[in-house]
């Protein structure tokens, strides 16, 4: 996936809106594919999302996240958090499945099917220039916030 085209999808989004990838080119832009809202390391990774906000805007990069739960839940996500970023609803898996992200994982010593922690930055040419998989939150978006500042 990395040096490649973003594939393509269309989500429902958070505010009323819908957004599509290719429609979103000319600007960088950040997905980042978490497994659940409102879940202690998701909710992290939302909060630090949003307090670099700022800095991504100054770039002029965009950041979504993407998770399969409904538009109802993330509204609500959305707005006890106060992020000024959109979130994609992706109930259908159409997005985690273009971007790999669905996993079996252990789940208290269970097998779970979910959304592998994962992000990815798209140049304003739509080309997946960097992407992080198995995400450890802490740090994780600093480390992001970094990669961005080299789109230019």
């Amino acid at each position: 996936m990395l040096d490649q085209p973003a594939p393509d999808f269309e989500l429902p989004a958070t505010g009323g809106k819908t957004f599509r990838l290719a429609a979103a080119r000319g600007k960088p832009l950040v997905l980042y594919f978490y497994p659940k809202d409102n879940t202690p390391g998701c909710t992290t990774e939302g909060q630090q999302f949003r307090d670099f906000h700022p800095q991504f805007q100054r770039l002029g990069c965009a950041v979504y996240g993407v998770s399969r739960d409904s538009l109802k839940s993330h509204e609500g996500f959305k707005a006890r958090m106060s992020f000024p970023f959109e979130l994609l609803s992706d109930a259908d898996e159409v997005a985690c499945k273009a971007f790999d992200v669905i996993k079996m994982k252990n789940m208290y010593g269970r097998k779970v099917r979910g959304i592998e922690r994962s992000t990815f930055a798209v140049d304003a040419g739509g080309v997946v220039r960097r992407e992080w998989r198995r995400v450890k939150v802490p740090g994780h978006v600093e480390e992001v916030l970094e990669f961005v500042k080299t789109l230019k």
